[in-house]
């Protein structure tokens, strides 16, 4: 076994204690030692010097898609955008999805759900989570993966019934697959409420769903019901905020089955959503005081990638693919969306394509709907419809005004604050197409933009709320801290260069600045700030 020594650092050991000057000794895979500053240093096979660069635990994206792409034989030129931005583990299957338990049945449905966040065809040798988890391993992963299984995933596996309440049969089945998944080590539960079938699925069986994995002592992830002020999934005629109306409903739910609930992507869309920042974090403080396990996490930036079809309510959904070519559907739908973009402070101009999901299309990638409609003659109300039924809804956005737009930032900066907010990128990472820059710069611009340049928390509580923090809350034992026996996954940045490279509206992100080495169970993943090809030293992190 081979030692390495990381000496002439600053330690930010995921902790939240201060920072402190000395080295850390590397024995194979794990942590054999941390040495301060003027002791003695140990032998060590090879060395690196860390002078003026911080050493940290790798860091822990808690809200990861990445599920879709590990499976595939060459997901690693994929992704590596994010062991370059210092990502040594990801925590996927979240808004409801995973790629397991698996039927024959319901691959089509699921498929269709998971096909903005896919990078190649599956071919599912798998059915159980069991199953699925080793054929990961056996794929040798870029990163270290602790998975979650989507609630949508199970209910497609489990019944045909789509939409509205499943029998008690179906149900009783769900139940008892999500419980074996868990037996099988995933690490918590996710529902997508936003999407088929979440935004159908009744109070009740949420509940149920909740309290299998309370009673396994693991986490829910839920991407709620609205997230912003108006949403498809409620009456435009409600008159109260949607997304506190689904908050409020994701807060009971924790309430009522005394499980772990993480907020995902706590964002606010629109910019007549931006006002309901502080009524949000109060609910959520307010049921932290009351003794409710509730986190949430974010991205760090003002825009995030879904579906094209994410602002369309369920009843024109419903009745996808006839309802493209119903007139009275589309009048109504227009007149819908116009009214409601109008309140939200959203509109077309908003909504930019990553990926037209359309071959031979992919000179749309990168433009806006607005810029689309211009180039096809056409309204961006039918550019919009046109690409969705094109695409079969796979194609891929990027929508912005999510908790402020360039120049205003305070919404997100109020949830970044809070020390109850755990990082995530959020990212759908393919091979073609314009990337969400979150998928290369989240933990950079989180310490370069927010801890350096606008000291909105220290460099110690970043690291801890993107190490440690993270792996507690998904049960993760032996990463996210520097300490003898942990995982070697560690960092090496340049607290003075670190930044993203975010790029803009016609130009891809980039790899970001001041990322000097990762290791990643003990293996130099990147060097100089760039992946080392056929480096693939990730495990599966079982719960």
């Amino acid at each position: 076994m081979a030692t390495t020594l990381i000496k002439n650092g600053t330690i930010v050991d995921g902790t939240g204690q201060p920072a402190f000057a000395g080295s850390v000794l590397v024995d194979d895979d794990r942590i054999a030692d941390i040495v301060p500053s003027g002791a003695a240093l140990p032998a060590a096979d090879s060395q690196i010097d860390a002078q003026g660069l911080i050493i940290c635990p790798g860091f822990i994206d808690m809200h990861s898609h990445a599920d879709w792409v590990l499976p595939l034989a060459n997901h690693a030129p994929i992704l590596k955008c994010l062991v370059e931005q210092g990502i040594t583990t990801v925590v996927a299957g979240n808004c409801g999805i995973s790629p397991a338990p698996m039927t024959p049945d319901a691959r089509a449905r699921t498929e269709v759900l998971a096909s903005i966040v896919t990078a190649g065809e599956l071919d599912y040798p798998w059915r159980s989570m069991a199953e699925y988890l080793t054929h990961v391993a056996h794929q040798r992963p870029l990163v270290n993966i602790a998975q979650l299984v989507g609630h949508a995933t199970v209910r497609y596996a489990n019944s045909r019934r789509d939409r509205g309440d499943m029998s008690p049969q179906d149900l009783e089945r769900c139940l008892e697959s999500t419980c074996q998944a868990l037996d099988d080590g995933a690490c918590g539960l996710s529902f997508g409420l936003g999407y088929d079938p979440g935004m159908y699925a009744s109070l009740e069986e949420l509940e149920a769903f909740s309290r299998i994995a309370a009673e396994a002592g693991k986490p829910v992830t839920i991407h709620m019901k609205a997230l912003s002020r108006l949403s498809p999934c409620y009456p435009l005629t409600m008159l109260a905020a949607h997304n506190i109306k689904a908050l409020q409903e994701a807060l009971l739910l924790a309430e009522k089955t005394g499980a772990a609930i993480q907020l995902s992507h706590f964002i606010f869309v629109g910019r007549k959503s931006w006002s309901t920042v502080g009524e949000a974090l109060d609910l959520v403080e307010r049921a932290r005081a009351r003794g409710v396990d509730v986190m949430i996490d974010a991205f760090p930036y003002t825009c995030g990638n879904t579906t094209i079809l994410a602002p369309v309510p369920y009843w024109f959904l419903a009745k996808i693919p006839d309802a493209y070519s119903n007139a009275l559907l589309k009048a109504r739908l227009r007149l819908e969306l116009a009214v409601g973009f109008r309140l939200l402070g959203f509109s077309y101009p908003d909504f930019q394509v990553m990926d037209s999901g359309i071959p031979g299309y992919e000179d749309l990638n990168g433009l806006r709907i607005t810029e689309i409609a211009a180039k096809w003659g056409c309204s961006p109300f039918t550019a919009m419809l046109t690409l969705a039924e094109k695409s079969r809804g796979a194609a891929l956005m990027l929508y912005h005004t999510y908790s402020g737009e360039p120049g205003f930032e305070d919404p997100l900066e109020k949830v970044l604050s809070r020390d109850y907010c755990l990082f995530e990128t959020d990212a759908a990472i393919k091979a073609n197409g314009l990337p969400n820059p979150a998928a290369t710069g989240t933990f950079p611009r989180i310490l370069g933009r927010f801890v350096r340049d606008q000291k909105l928390f220290s460099v110690e509580e970043a690291v801890r709320r993107m190490t440690r923090a993270s792996a507690e809350r998904f049960g993760l034992n032996d990463v996210g801290c520097l300490a003898p026996g942990m995982a070697a996954d560690i960092v090496l940045f340049d607290p003075q260069t670190i930044a993203d490279n975010p790029g803009g509206d016609r130009q891809a992100a980039d790899r970001p600045e001041g990322i000097k080495r990762v290791l990643l169970n003990g293996q130099t993943v990147v060097k100089d700030g760039i992946y080392v090809e056929g480096v693939r030293p990730g495990r599966v992190l079982k719960v």
